[in-house]
């Protein structure tokens, strides 16, 4: 009886420790059992519906492709090409040769007005359009903006054409598809797409041109210049002008077109009024960022800066100041000084806008009237009508007043903004008119006035 108690302990015993070691090997086992990494998003709440985005471009393409004609721009180049053998050994005599350019342009109108580059046009001695069906066309230059780089054409004749619509460029936005139309390399017809990328972009801040363009990533190459910018509707909302380009005139990634409502604008100023109408604020200064705002000591990295105010113009009158920012017109806000000369460059002179500015931390709204520009260009000179306190204050009856300055040649020289221009090539001026009835191509002598009465005379070979 002992011997089978004694054998019964052990036997149990040992299944005791059976039982354990399995346990033990068990839980080795779940220890070392590798364990799947789950991605938990924190910040993400799901939802129950995604909005899906058509890419589809057929019917945008089909709307605007007749719409868009090929540009063929004939000129003569006077260049040293021999006539004849006899030339060719002892001499070559000047002869003149055609130069033939090509591009773009866009029908916005249904008898026949097309918008296309200043560029694509400029100096053409004929001009002849090609349209999607192949038809010839011969078109007139109705007018021109060579700093919007944009021209007005009309196809002579009486037909009735596909157009363009225009739509609202303000309501692009950012990452939206668009569709480039055009001619590219000759290739007639030729449709790419591609995102918005960026808007009011502006090649640089130190150029006397009021640049606003849209960039988008569509393929443009030589040829597509004054071709549409379409959205998905079909409808225009600019004119392609500009590549980023690695030298060879090829497309690298971006392409830059004017946005429709300036084109627009200049396109129904051309043609009612024969001339672009430009309206100015009457302000001068810059666009903020963190280097300007760190100089001024303030604390605003966005915005415009008014350094200082135009006498006579409607910003003045209304109340901004100098040292204001301007951060919004209407509705538009103002973030860098492409955006107010692109606001800007769609309306007219005795249009009134909404200016919002910054003064002192608080926001105000000041109601302005938007007047013509007083400026011309000559010379790489900003130039206006002498005032009768300024020509007083300089003791002189004639000149115009230099509001700007970008010739580097006469900046070396000394001329500076504030001076006053008195005469060109020996001939007294008097006025903005006087300047503009001077060939600007021929000059070779100018006489300025300093702010300290000095007559500064420069003579040019």
């Amino acid at each position: 009886m002992k011997s089978f108690f004694k054998y019964t302990a052990v036997a149990f015993g040992a299944a005791l420790l059976t039982l354990l070691g399995y346990h033990l090997t068990q839980e080795q086992t779940v220890l070392y059992t590798p364990v799947q990494p789950q991605a938990v998003n924190t910040n993400f709440t799901p939802t129950t519906t995604i909005k899906d985005i058509s890419t589809d471009f057929t019917a945008a393409a089909e709307k605007t492709i007749d719409a868009v004609v090929h540009i063929i721009n004939t000129s003569v180049e006077k260049g040293q090409r021999p006539s004849s053998l006899f030339e060719y050994f002892y001499g070559r005599s000047p002869r003149e040769y055609p130069r033939i350019g090509m591009g773009s342009g866009v029908i916005v109108s249904s008898d026949g007005y097309i918008i296309t580059n200043n560029h694509v046009v400029e100096g053409a001695t004929t001009l002849e359009i090609t349209t999607n069906d192949n038809k010839k066309y011969e078109v007139e230059v109705i007018g021109t903006d060579s700093n919007a780089d944009i021209a007005v054409l009309k196809i002579k004749g009486d037909y009735s054409f596909p157009y363009v619509r225009f739509a609202d460029s303000d309501n692009t936005r950012i990452g939206e598809w668009v569709l480039a139309v055009g001619n590219p390399y000759n290739l007639n017809s030729t449709v790419t797409a591609g995102i918005i990328s960026a808007k009011s972009r502006d090649f640089s801040d130190y150029d006397n041109k009021n640049q606003s363009f849209i960039q988008t990533d569509a393929a443009v190459n030589s040829g597509n210049s004054g071709g549409a910018l379409v959205n998905l509707d079909g409808d225009l909302i600019g004119i392609n002008t500009a590549i980023t380009s690695n030298g060879m005139g090829t497309f690298i990634g971006y392409s830059f077109a004017v946005p429709s409502n300036i084109a627009r604008k200049i396109f129904e100023d051309i043609v009612e009024y024969g001339n672009v109408q430009k309206a100015l604020l009457g302000v001068s200064g810059n666009g903020l960022n963190a280097r300007m705002a760190e100089q001024l000591g303030i604390e605003e990295t966005e915005g415009f800066y008014v350094g200082g105010l135009e006498a006579n113009m409607g910003a003045k009158e209304a109340g901004i100041q100098e040292g204001d920012i301007i951060t919004k017109i209407d509705n538009a806000p103002i973030r860098k000084f492409a955006d107010l000369t692109g606001y800007l460059g769609s309306k007219r002179p005795g249009e009134s806008v909404d200016v919002t500015v910054v003064r002192e931390g608080e926001a105000i709204s000041l109601r302005v009237a938007l007047k013509a520009t007083p400026f011309i260009n000559y010379y790489g000179m900003r130039l206006r009508d002498l005032s009768k306190k300024e020509a007083k204050s300089y003791d002189t009856d004639s000149g115009v007043y230099v509001s700007g300055i970008e010739n580097s040649r006469l900046s070396r020289r000394g001329v500076q903004p504030g001076d006053v221009l008195l005469a060109v090539n020996g001939k007294e001026v008097d006025s903005k008119s006087d300047v503009l009835a001077l060939d600007e191509d021929s000059i070779y002598e100018l006489t300025f006035l300093n702010k300290n009465g000095e007559k500064m005379r420069f003579i040019f070979e």
